[in-house]
């Protein structure tokens, strides 16, 4: 196990600058309508091209990459759900209050998955499945 400096000893002293998840959005205006205005991750950038190409760059706060063996997984989702299983790419967003967060995107057409709970490693997890088809872990950090 490493520590959270990881190897370069510090925090973003790697050489990825940007982690950024690129997700095909069948109805795009849905999709962006949930992330940006229900989530509420800022608009960065916008680009559009020929034949009605569009790209919306949402702001997600800072961005890691976990990856964990199909063990882990299979644990995970022994603690988060009841009884689903994670897709093979999942998305975790860190908020301030799981429940109220979960609710609120539900509301907004996300089908629930699994609801909050807390988990081993002191956190408060939630699943949906977002528009575009993103599975999406709702986390709230205890400690």
């Amino acid at each position: 196990m490493t520590d959270d400096a990881g190897a370069s000893g510090t925090r973003g002293g790697g050489r990825v600058r940007q982690l950024r998840l690129v997700v095909e959005a069948e109805d795009f205006e849905t999709a962006l309508a949930f992330f940006r205005d229900v989530l509420g991750m800022p608009e960065q950038e916008s680009y559009s091209g020929d034949d009605g190409a569009e790209v919306r760059i949402l702001d997600a706060g800072r961005a890691t990459l976990e990856l964990s063996n199909p063990a882990q997984v299979r644990f995970i989702d022994r603690v988060e759900t009841d009884g689903g299983r994670s897709d093979r790419i999942r998305v975790a967003l860190e908020v301030d209050d799981t429940s109220a967060v979960t609710d609120e995107l539900v509301g907004a057409g996300a089908e629930l998955e699994a609801s909050a709970r807390e988990t081993p490693w002191r956190s408060v997890n939630a699943r949906v499945r977002a528009p575009a088809g993103l599975q999406l872990t709702i986390f709230q950090e205890l400690d």
